[in-house]
């Protein structure tokens, strides 16, 4: 375990040391916003992030190392953890190491270790789930169970995902021998626990007239998912968690289903099988079901080193020949996901990997880098060009002139340089800015992002073209038009509001 604390320790430097290469994420933006207005609940995410974001901002501050921290300590300590799992299921030195390697070199885990998200924290509480579940059956003692439902709840409470894993671990206990914890009060209470958690963030959609459905539903209506054919989401699983990786975590899946000293666990096994087929048959993300390798990593490294023999081949060649593979297309890989190369290196890079880096449904071909590296640049020019707009208004008039952007990353954007500027929280129809409503303005005066002249004349009398944020050659938002509009035509600013409602 020192050497698995060693790892996880590089890790933590490596994320601290790159975290500040670029810029802040569109997302960020939205959880820090969030956190500014703490509830138990938002549009497209549960409370836990933003809470956190709002704790970590009050002690640690506003850089991007700071707004980081929690993310590169989560998946820092994943490495730990999913050590630990592998020793409770039997492993010695070889199978611990490996296992580390394995979750300190995937590129989804140093992903969430560069980027605040709710993905950072999700693998750590999937494996708590999957933990207590192996302690319930190697200890037979259904206390377990209690632990199990409040990892689950506050998982509930950090992404609604950890739902399809809970799922995969019911029907794995319904397949095997273990269907008996269903006679455990424990079990039961164990379900009460995480319901009871997450019971104000159902309420919460409940009154709102659940709108994460309905922003679930938005999206799938605009074709947004990216869909894929069995082989090819099969094929993104592997470039998830790193493809020389593939046969560790495979290993692992069968040593759960059929060897026989981890087949009391088999339950497991079935829970990937189950949340694979759910997360697959619904078009689910690809990164989606991510939060569950580090299990079958730990069950995987201690199949090999326990099936292979302890002959001088296997000891001296083949075992560190696994590790050695892991680790260097691990090192190979990391540039797509940490920002350890300038732009135009990294453009150059990508073009001599032997795979297209996967896309999502935010890809646009006027961004040269990924979404997940373009969404870290130009928004600083969009909340310059605002303070612009924000400077021509006279003093006498601003506390009714309220400023409207297109979308999150936008009005997040605003919220978060503008207020070095002097400038008002900004407002959006899109997601739980929409629910956070039109403010106290009347709507005479207001500067509107990313819209059209034509269109905002229909509803001011005064509508003056201010100007274009500047270009950034890496940005995917950039160039966005400001207006200022005054003279209003309609009756009153809260009446038009819920028809700005945009939820993509």
């Amino acid at each position: 375990m020192a050497v698995v604390w060693a790892i996880a320790l590089a890790k933590f430097v490596l994320h601290w040391y790159f975290n500040n290469r670029y810029g802040y994420f569109r997302d960020e933006f939205n959880y820090m916003s969030c956190g500014d207005h703490l509830q138990w609940g938002y549009v497209d995410q549960p409370p836990l992030i933003p809470f956190l974001t709002h704790i970590s901002r009050a002690v640690l501050g506003d850089s991007l190392r700071a707004i980081r921290f929690i993310p590169a300590l989560a998946s820092s300590l994943l490495v730990v953890q999913a050590a630990a799992t592998a020793r409770i299921l039997g492993g010695r030195r070889y199978a611990l190491i490996l296992t580390a390697i394995c979750v300190a070199l995937a590129p989804q885990y140093l992903s969430n270790g560069g980027l605040l998200g709710t993905n950072c924290l999700e693998p750590n509480l999937w494996l708590g789930c999957a933990y207590f579940v192996i302690q319930a059956v190697r200890r037979n003692d259904p206390r377990y169970w209690i632990g199990f439902g409040i990892v689950a709840g506050l998982g509930m409470q950090e992404k609604y995902t950890i739902a399809v894993f809970g799922l995969g671990v019911v029907i794995g206990l319904l397949l095997t021998e273990q269907r008996r914890t269903f006679l455990s009060l424990w079990f039961w209470l164990g379900g009460l626990a995480a319901f009871l958690i997450f019971l104000p963030n159902l309420l919460w959609n409940w009154h709102y007239d659940w709108p994460f459905l309905q922003l679930i539903r938005a999206i799938r209506a605009e074709g947004r998912d990216v869909v894929w054919g069995p082989f090819q989401f099969f094929f993104q699983q592997l470039l998830e968690v790193n493809p020389m990786a593939g046969p560790v975590w495979l290993a692992g899946l069968f040593a759960f289903l059929f060897w026989r000293p981890l087949r009391p666990y088999r339950v497991l096994g079935w829970s990937y099988l189950v949340s694979y087929t759910v997360i697959f048959l619904q078009h689910g993300k690809n990164y989606y079901l991510a939060p569950v390798y580090p299990m079958l990593f730990a069950a995987g490294a201690v199949a090999i080193d326990a099936i292979f023999p302890e002959y001088r081949f296997a000891r001296e060649w083949l075992k560190p020949t696994i590790a050695w593979t892991v680790a260097i297309s691990g090192i190979y890989q990391m540039p797509i996901t940490v920002p350890a190369l300038s732009p135009q290196h990294f453009l150059a890079y990508a073009k001599v990997l032997p795979v297209k880096l996967p896309v999502n449904e935010y890809s646009h071909a006027r961004a040269a880098l990924p979404q997940w590296y373009s969404d870290q640049f130009g928004w600083k020019e969009i909340a310059d060009e605002t303070a612009v707009a924000w400077s021509r208004i006279p003093v006498g008039e601003r506390a009714d002139c309220g400023i409207f952007a297109l979308d999150y990353g936008q009005a997040g954007a605003i919220d978060f340089f503008g207020r070095r500027e002097g400038l008002p929280g900004a407002m959006s129809g899109d997601r739980t800015y929409w629910l956070w409503g039109p403010h106290h303005y009347s709507g005479n005066c207001m500067i509107v992002l990313d819209d059209r002249k034509e269109v905002l004349e229909r509803y001011w009398n005064n509508v003056e073209y201010v100007g274009t944020s500047a270009p950034n050659d890496w940005a995917l938002e950039q160039q966005i038009p400001v207006f200022l509009c005054k003279g209003k035509k309609f009756d009153s600013w809260a009446n038009v509001w819920p028809h700005l409602k945009r939820w993509r």
